[in-house]
């Protein structure tokens, strides 16, 4: 039985190009990559999947761990037979990308964490679960959703992104149930799990046992990887590389796609 069939995955790219692994962040799926494989998919392989409890993938009631989702991504590149790969990982999959390439440095030709750090905060869980609460789900219709996250939400709740980047994100991250109803497309338990599991202990020693050529990337204007826990990652571990992005919140990969793949180009030298 495949287990790759667990999860929602696109491939793009020839295939007999350099392979590639995308992923996606906390609340994520795979096709926020989609801008950033656009610039690659002429030579490069590339995988992009929703991780498990995220978009169309399977939603396990348990296992939201950065080992869980490591130990995901193993199995789905052993059944592809993929040996050495390119391994990205933004946010919450920059700290699942960590774990994986500290444990299974043979599978990685390069690294790319974007916007993370490895400090632990036992009380991160608190911030999404007031989101997530914040959200009268599940509505009756689309139309209803739309309502709430462009007129409600943005009046009411309290964000470190843009008000109007997160209310977009959410409502991007409703659909359809088969009853009729608009909910989460991810399972909500899996997301504070996530969270809550992902930043229980710091990960320091995942960060100084890399033995893979890494790149930490930072937007200029991040409120979740801080300039001092960015210097100290570098100073930690000599095979990591950074770059900060001006112009750039978290999301780097969308609020600078083209900074962001030129670094990226530049690190791997080159498509």
């Amino acid at each position: 039985m495949s287990y790759l069939n667990n999860f929602y995955h696109l491939f793009y790219g020839p295939e007999d190009g350099r392979k590639w692994v995308f992923v996606h962040g906390l609340m994520g799926y795979g096709q926020n990559w989609r801008r950033i494989i656009q610039g690659i998919e002429a030579t490069e392989r590339c995988l992009a999947y929703d991780q498990r409890g995220h978009g169309r993938s399977f939603q396990p009631p348990q296992g939201y761990s950065p080992e869980d989702y490591a130990d995901d991504l193993k199995k789905i590149v052993d059944e592809l037979g993929w040996g050495k790969f390119v391994l990205v990982g933004h946010s919450m999959g920059g700290r699942n990308v960590l774990n994986f390439a500290s444990r299974f440095p043979d599978y990685v030709s390069h690294l790319v964490i974007e916007d993370i750090g490895p400090e632990a905060n036992p009380t991160a869980h608190e911030y999404y679960e007031y989101l997530l609460n914040l959200v009268p789900s599940p509505f009756a219709s689309r139309d209803e959703a739309k309502r709430y996250f462009f007129e409600d939400f943005v009046k009411t709740a309290k964000t470190r992104e843009n008000i109007q980047v997160m209310a977009n994100y959410f409502y991007s991250n409703m659909v359809e149930q088969a009853n009729g109803t608009v909910d989460w497309r991810f399972s909500k338990q899996g997301i504070l799990d996530s969270v809550r599991l992902g930043r229980t202990d710091d990960r320091w020693e995942e960060v100084k046992s890399l033995k893979v050529p890494t790149l930490l990337v930072r937007g200029g204007n991040s409120k979740e990887l801080s300039q001092e826990n960015y210097d100290k990652m570098l100073a930690s571990n000599p095979m990591i590389k950074g770059v900060v992005i001006p112009g750039a919140g978290h999301w780097v990969h969308s609020d600078q796609p083209q900074a962001f793949t030129e670094a990226v180009k530049l690190f791997v030298g080159g498509f």
